[in-house]
């Protein structure tokens, strides 16, 4: 028997004048999940959010949510909440009086909503802080309560518009482990609106990767990561090298690829690509291993000048540069102590398998 998603999109498209901002999605999100939408900024996902929320009519496709159409349904009406990146709680208003708000509309007795407003904060963690000030909270604490806010109502849906945007980057690192904890305690589908891949990869069970109006890619974050689709989804999902080349010989998914500063490197395709047709070839930082003295064994080798060392704890880097060639690698620095003497203008060697990298066609 199939589960009814909490949320499905039909071919949704929304125009903006000759401009198309989202064109044609389709997809669908299973109950008591966490799903993100990840791209850049323009790339349509707002456009998309507030076609969710209510605030705009797509112009082609339809909407349900619990398996039922809401076209029409103004967002006061529809079974979804929305925290914004400015939060928008009262500061008129007490923390239990904020959390209250949509209960007090709904017309729920003081009672009920007294017993209700202190489950809710006893399970994001803030228990007996109803009668606090929001000024005398933190900005994690108020991120807790402007969630608590919208779970209290029990929505399908809880959308999420770029939430940790205005948090410092050690609050933000944070906030990512408690929203996840969060909607894992709640149950509740959230939906997600972000820039930042990190916030996407680290809380979500399936990213959607959008750019210019369409999903590139839908998948778990690994997939994302290992197995990207194309190029964009390569280029914007973790960190890598590119390099530009051209296929010399390609067959059952291996690739072997010449640069254009002459090199030759193995690696593999997800599509077919012929002799002759130029490439993209996409190594991660931390796919690249560095070695001092042996002669590698790996498939793909270069031996290299250290530029610089991006020293940044466990996200310490090397510039690294070809000797051979004008080709510069970004390489992940791994913290042992066999690297902590390296040095700038050190020669080092580096390699990697082939089923490390991968190739796209130009473009």
């Amino acid at each position: 028997m199939s589960v009814t998603p909490d949320l499905e999109c039909r071919g949704i498209s929304k125009f903006y004048g000759d401009f198309q901002a989202v064109n044609d999605i389709s997809f669908s999100v299973p109950p008591g999940s966490f799903f993100s939408i990840l791209g850049p900024s323009g790339c349509g996902k707002t456009s998309l959010l507030r076609m969710l929320a209510g605030f705009s009519e797509p112009d082609t496709g339809e909407i349900l949510i619990k398996g039922n159409p809401v076209a029409g349904i103004p967002p006061n009406k529809r079974p979804v909440n929305m925290v914004f990146q400015h939060l928008a709680l009262f500061p008129m208003m007490n923390v239990g009086d904020n959390i209250a708000y949509g209960l007090k509309r709904r017309k729920v007795s003081p009672q009920e909503q007294r017993r209700r407003v202190a489950d809710v904060l006893e399970r994001i963690g803030l228990p007996g802080i109803e009668k606090k000030s929001v000024d005398q909270l933190s900005g994690g604490q108020k991120q807790r309560v402007a969630i608590a806010r919208c779970l209290i109502l029990e929505p399908a849906l809880l959308l999420l518009d770029e939430p940790l945007g205005a948090l410092d980057l050690k609050l933000r690192e944070q906030m990512k482990i408690e929203l996840k904890t969060l909607q894992q305690t709640f149950g509740t589908t959230f939906v997600y609106i972000t820039h930042d891949q990190s916030e996407a990869m680290v809380m979500s069970d399936q990213v959607a990767v959008m750019n210019h109006g369409r999903f590139e890619q839908v998948g778990s974050p690994q997939t994302l990561y290992y197995k990207p689709e194309t190029p964009f989804v390569a280029g914007f999902v973790g960190n890598n090298n590119r390099l530009r080349g051209q296929v010399i010989e390609a067959g059952n998914g291996s690739v072997k690829v010449s640069t254009e500063s002459g090199q030759i490197f193995h690696t593999t395709s997800t599509t077919h690509l012929q002799q002759d047709t130029p490439v993209d070839l996409f190594l991660r930082p931390e796919a690249i291993r560095i070695d001092r003295e042996s002669d590698s064994l790996w498939q793909n080798c270069i031996k290299g000048r250290i530029d610089n060392i991006l020293f940044d704890g466990g996200n310490s880097q090397l510039l690294v540069r070809d000797t051979a060639s004008p080709t510069q690698l970004t390489v992940a620095l791994p913290q042992t102590d066999e690297y902590q003497n390296l040095r700038q203008g050190e020669i080092i060697k580096l390699g990697w398998n082939s089923k490390q990298s991968i190739a796209f066609r130009a473009g």
